[in-house]
C-alpha cells in the first residue's frame, strides 16, 4: 500500500491549476453528454482522473497507485450497490408500511411532514408536473451530493494522508453495509410508494429530480431506481451518510466554525422529506446509525492503537 511520503506531489500550481480546470470542463461535458455519474464504475474513473490532474507531472507508475489502493473499496461499493438492489429478495421479509406513517403523523401533529412541506414548497395540491422553484435546484443538488461527497472526501484524504483515508473509508463502508443488513431484515416503503399504493390518503409525488429538470438532468434518479430497492428506506442512508460526514469533520477540525457542518445533514433531511423519499423517522434512524458507526470505529481504532505503535517503536531502536 502507498504511504504518505510516497505520494508527495511533484506538480506545482503552474501545472496543477490548468490541469484541474481542464478536468472540471471535461467533467461538466461528461454530465451533459453522458449523464450524472452515480455508479461505482463512473465514479472510479472520475476520481482517478482528478488525482491525475492534481499531480499531472508525476510518472505513470505514481498514478497507478490509485487503482492499487482503491480497488478493494470499489469492489465493496459494487457489491453493496447490487446487493442493495436484491436485498428485498434475499430474505422474504414482509414490507412495513404503516409504522413510519403513524410515527410521522404523530411528529407532524396529525399530518405527515412530507405533506406539509410539499404544500408549502411545491403547491397545494403538489404534482410531479408542478414547475420547480429556485430552491428545488438547491435541494436536488444536495440530494445528489450523497453519491459523491463521501468519495470526494476520501480522495482528498488519500492525497494528504493514507492513515486518515483508511479511517474514513472504514466508516464509509461500515455505514453502507450496516444499512444493507437492516434493509434485508426490515424492508420498509418510502412515502411516495406508500401514497402510490393507497396507504396514505394524500398525494405525495416523488419530486427528487425536479430541481434539475430545466438543465435536462432531472431523470438521474430514474437510472438509480433500476439498480435500487424501492423498500430500502429504513434507515435513510442519504441522511445517515450526510450526518457521518458532518460528525467526522467536527471530530477532525478544531475551528469553532466546524459546527456549521451540521447544516449539511439538515438540508439533506429537508430535501428527503420534501421529495417524499423518506419519513422523518428514517432520518432519525440514519443519524443514529451514523453516531453508532463513528463511536464504534473510533473505539476499535483506539483499541488497536497500542498494538500499531509497537513496530514503530521497535524500528526506532
Amino acid at each position: 500500500m502507498t504511504t504518505t511520503s510516497e505520494r508527495t506531489t511533484s506538480t506545482s500550481w503552474r501545472w496543477r491549476g490548468p490541469a484541474l480546470l481542464a478536468y472540471a470542463i471535461l467533467f461538466a461535458l461528461g454530465i451533459v453528454l453522458i449523464g450524472v455519474p452515480t455508479d461505482p464504475f463512473q465514479l472510479f474513473f472520475w476520481l482517478w482522473l482528478v488525482t491525475i490532474a492534481y499531480d499531472v507531472r508525476a510518472p505513470w507508475r505514481a498514478h497507478l497507485r490509485f487503482p492499487r489502493d482503491w480497488w478493494p473499496v470499489f469492489a465493496g461499493l459494487i457489491l453493496y450497490l447490487y446487493s442493495r438492489g436484491l436485498s428485498d429478495e434475499v430474505i422474504s421479509m414482509p414490507v412495513h408500511w404503516t409504522m413510519p406513517i403513524r410515527v410521522d403523523e404523530w411528529l407532524g401533529g396529525g399530518t405527515l411532514p412530507t405533506e406539509r412541506l410539499q404544500d408549502l414548497l411545491c403547491a397545494s395540491p403538489c404534482t410531479a408536473d408542478t414547475p420547480p422553484r429556485w430552491y428545488d435546484e438547491v435541494f436536488t443538488t444536495v440530494y445528489f451530493t450523497h453519491f459523491v461527497a463521501g468519495l470526494t472526501l476520501a480522495v482528498v484524504l488519500w492525497l494528504r494522508s493514507r492513515a486518515a483515508w483508511v479511517q474514513w473509508m472504514r466508516r464509509y463502508l461500515v455505514i453502507n453495509f450496516s444499512a444493507l443488513v437492516i434493509y434485508v431484515l426490515y424492508p420498509m416503503a418510502p412515502p411516495w410508494l406508500a401514497a402510490k399504493e393507497g396507504y396514505v390518503d394524500a398525494s405525495l409525488p416523488r419530486l427528487t429530480g425536479r430541481g434539475w429538470d430545466d438543465l435536462g438532468l432531472g431523470g438521474f434518479h430514474v437510472a438509480l431506481a433500476k439498480v435500487g430497492n424501492p423498500v430500502a428506506a429504513m434507515p435513510s442512508l442519504h441522511g445517515g451518510l450526510a450526518m457521518l460526514l458532518a460528525l467526522y469533520g467536527i471530530a477532525r477540525l478544531r475551528s469553532a466554525w466546524r459546527w456549521l457542518l451540521l447544516v449539511y445533514p439538515l438540508l439533506m433531511a429537508t430535501a428527503l422529506v420534501y421529495y417524499a423519499e423518506h419519513y422523518v423517522i428514517d432520518l432519525f434512524a440514519g443519524w443514529a446509525l451514523a453516531g453508532i458507526v463513528m463511536i464504534g470505529c473510533t473505539w476499535w481504532e483506539r483499541r488497536r492503537a497500542p498494538c500499531a505503535t509497537v513496530p514503530a517503536a521497535a524500528d526506532e531502536r
